[in-house]
C-alpha cells in the first residue's frame, strides 16, 4: 500500500460510496461528478492494491478488505473530530456530536433527558435515528453512533452496555372487553383473546413469548403491528388486546384499562449500548455522564 496516494478526501468519497450503496447518491451529497466519484474510488484501490468494492448482479459490495478500511476510517475520523472538539473547548465554547440511535419504544422516554441536556448545552448536536430492533442492531454493526438505546442489549463481544432505567411491561385491553372490570386476571385467562404484538424481534415480543414457552402457553389468536401507537391504538378501538411497555402508555390516557395479571410480572430494563471498539465523542460522552446524574430527576 502506497500511503503517499492516499488523501482524506479519497477517504471521504470511499465512505460515502459504502454508507450510501450508490456511486450516484455520494455524488449529490459531495457534490461532485458521478465519473469524479469512481475515479476517486479507483485512485483508492491502486493505491491500497487490493479491490474495495465490487458490482454484482448491479449492486454495489464492499470486500473484505473495503470492510475494514472503512472501520479505519471511522477510527480516523472520529479521532480527528474529537480534536476538533478539542480545540473548540480550549477557546471557552462547549460544542460537538453525540449521535444516538434507539429503538421505536425509548422515544418515549429518551427525550426527557435530552431535553435538559440540550438545554444545559445548546451547541451539542445531537442527532437522532429512530427504528425497531433489526434497524438499529445494522446501525450498531455499521458503527454509525455513538449511542444506543435498546430494552434487550445486543450479545456481542464488541458490546457494552449500561443499564439505566427499569421497563415494566404492562397488559391492555379495549374498555368494553369481559376482563376489563375483573379486579384481577391470569396469564391463561388471556389466551383466549387475539393478541397484537410488534414485529419478530421486538425485545417486548421476544420477553412476552419466552415467558408463555417458559410456563408451556400457546396464543390462539395474533396479528403483527409495525408501531406501539398502532397497537395502542388498535386495542382502544376493540380490535385485541396487548402487552406494551409502561413507558409507551400516557397515564392520563383512558381509550384502555389496564389488567392486573397477578402471575405475569414482566418488565427489562433500558441500556445505554456502547461499541467497544469505536471511538465516542466527547459529547457522548457528556451526555452518558450527564444521564448517570440526573436519570432519577427525569425520569422516576
Amino acid at each position: 500500500m502506497d500511503l503517499r496516494h492516499i488523501s482524506f478526501r479519497l477517504l471521504e468519497v470511499f465512505m460515502s460510496v459504502v454508507k450510501t450503496g450508490s456511486i450516484s447518491e455520494t455524488a449529490r451529497r459531495l457534490h461532485l461528478t458521478q465519473p469524479t466519484v469512481s475515479l476517486q474510488i479507483k485512485r483508492l484501490q491502486e493505491a491500497v492494491g487490493e479491490p474495495l468494492l465490487l458490482i454484482q448482479q448491479q449492486k454495489l459490495h464492499v470486500t473484505d478488505a473495503g470492510l475494514e478500511l472503512f472501520k479505519i476510517c471511522q477510527q480516523v475520523f472520529g479521532h480527528f473530530e474529537d480534536y476538533q472538539d478539542f480545540l473548540t473547548e480550549l477557546n471557552g465554547g462547549s460544542r460537538g456530536r453525540c449521535k444516538i440511535a434507539m429503538v421505536n419504544t425509548a422515544q418515549y422516554i429518551l427525550p426527557k433527558l435530552l431535553g435538559p441536556y440540550s438545554n444545559l448545552h445548546p451547541h451539542v448536536e445531537l442527532p437522532l435515528e429512530i427504528g425497531n430492533r433489526a434497524e438499529v442492531l445494522d446501525r450498531f454493526e455499521r458503527g454509525e453512533d455513538d449511542i444506543y438505546v435498546f430494552s434487550h442489549p445486543p450479545s456481542l463481544e464488541h458490546a457494552q452496555a449500561a443499564r439505566f432505567l427499569h421497563n415494566p411491561l404492562e397488559f391492555i385491553v379495549p374498555l368494553n372487553h369481559p376482563l376489563a372490570h375483573v379486579k384481577a386476571v391470569k396469564l391463561t385467562d388471556l389466551m383466549q383473546y387475539r393478541f397484537l404484538l410488534r414485529e419478530n424481534g421486538s425485545a417486548t415480543r421476544m420477553l412476552f413469548e419466552s415467558e408463555l414457552q417458559s410456563r408451556g402457553l400457546v396464543l390462539s389468536d395474533s396479528v403483527q403491528m409495525a408501531s406501539n401507537e398502532a397497537i395502542r391504538v388498535a386495542v382502544a378501538s376493540g380490535m385485541g388486546i396487548a402487552v406494551l411497555s409502561r413507558h409507551v402508555l400516557a397515564t392520563d390516557d383512558t381509550s384502555f384499562k389496564i389488567l392486573n395479571v397477578t402471575n405475569a410480572h414482566l418488565a427489562s430494563h433500558w441500556y445505554f449500548v456502547m461499541r467497544t471498539d469505536r471511538h465516542i465523542s466527547h459529547a457522548a460522552r457528556n451526555f452518558l455522564k450527564f444521564a448517570q446524574q440526573h436519570v432519577e430527576q427525569y425520569l422516576d
